[in-house]
């Protein structure tokens, strides 16, 4: 009987797994399941509020991409996983497998009281239109942006977009020549946001707010929000806007599976990507809880280099063999600002980072336009 490969999601780690599986193996069937066949380029969700990008530019049809690799889509949002794994529960249907790659990705916490009141761009093109249209519409006033964490899963944050949203709001208020009409302000219970990406990287963020005027309110657990007001336990933050990233989790389907779950609440992984205990399956990005250094990133980089590891061990499995295939912890990160971009890279190795330059806003510009030709262009 042939054999059959399912893959949840269709975001980095799951199309990575895609091009990475049809490298070896043309004719495996394989379904994807996701609510839609279209891939957001969420990197660049930070250039919607000053108008570089649109949603229409980030938001990719993939139906000419499974149309070239073979790919049944399967339209649905898992609820459940059964059968040691063996069987995907969806609200259209169940799905049958031999072998499964879990990149669904994570869900943001969202416990903190009045949170509704906040804007979380990672959310997606609708939220990043939002916080346009609100900034468009003001007049002036106080812009607080901040995120948080997972305080049982340090890895499972989003502090690098908040940082571009940041720098990149001062860049378009000056441009429009509004800056003078408005307070920015930067929160987080961290006193030195940022720490994953390197003790310098974070030195250079708080210099680049200080010297942009941009006020800071760090080290302070959050309590609530209200509609004008940000509350942590140092104290209360007047607003008029408020943009924020919580912190992440696992899947929404993750509790109704019996695979083995992180204290956060994402899928535990082995350095294979294999979920320990369960025959053939296996989970890449922001969904899973893998091993290692304290600094371990969540981003789209990290994804990919889980998803090939991940698709190469599920080929050798099918076939028999052990997995041996691990992915390299390297965080690799431009801090755009609109004009100009920061580098910040890590790996097991070395810390490198390159203060703000314009040839670094345009090649993360490149990086965007290279990365989607394989899905605009199939």
């Amino acid at each position: 009987m042939a054999q059959e490969i399912t893959i949840i999601g269709a975001g980095f780690a799951a199309l990575t797994a895609i091009r990475e599986i049809r490298k070896s193996d043309k004719d495996i069937k394989i379904t994807l399941i996701a609510p839609k066949a279209e891939f957001i380029f969420l990197p660049s969700l930070i250039w919607i509020p000053s108008g570089q990008r649109t949603g229409d530019d980030l938001r990719i049809n993939l139906d000419a991409f499974f149309k070239k690799h073979n790919i049944h889509f399967f339209a649905g949002s898992v609820t459940a996983i059964q059968d040691v794994g063996r069987t995907v529960i969806t609200d259209n249907g169940e799905i049958k497998n031999d072998a499964l790659i879990i990149a669904s990705g994570g869900r943001f916490i969202k416990k903190l009281p009045g949170i509704e009141h906040a804007i979380t761009i990672c959310e997606g093109i609708e939220a990043a239109e939002k916080m346009r249209d609100k900034i468009k519409a003001m007049d002036g006033g106080t812009i607080t942006l901040g995120f948080g964490g997972n305080p049982k899963e340090p890895s499972a944050m989003r502090g690098g977009p908040m940082f571009e949203l940041l720098f990149g709001l001062d860049t378009q208020l000056r441009q429009e020549d509004r800056r003078d009409k408005f307070k920015l302000i930067f929160f987080s219970p961290a006193p030195k946001p940022g720490a994953r990406l390197g003790e310098n990287a974070v030195k250079g963020i708080l210099k680049q707010m200080k010297t942009r005027g941009i006020e800071t309110h760090l080290g302070h657990k959050m309590k609530h929000f209200t509609e004008n007001k940000v509350t942590t336990e140092g104290g209360e933050i007047d607003t008029d806007l408020i943009i924020f990233m919580p912190g992440m989790t696992g899947p929404s389907f993750a509790a109704n599976t019996e695979m083995p779950l992180s204290p956060g609440g994402l899928i535990q992984s082995n350095m294979n990507c294999e979920v320990e205990g369960f025959e053939h399956c296996y989970v890449a990005g922001d969904a899973g809880s893998f091993p290692g250094p304290d600094w371990k990133p969540k981003q789209a980089h990290m994804a990919d280099l889980q998803a090939e590891a991940a698709a190469k061990n599920l080929l050798d499995g099918l076939k028999g063999k052990a997995a041996t295939h691990t992915f390299k912890y390297e965080l690799a990160c431009i801090i755009d600002s609109n004009d100009k971009g920061t580098l910040a890279f890590r790996n097991e190795k070395r810390t490198i980072t390159i203060p703000p330059c314009r040839l670094l806003h345009y090649v993360k510009k490149g990086f965007e336009w290279n990365y989607l030709r394989a899905y605009r262009n199939p």
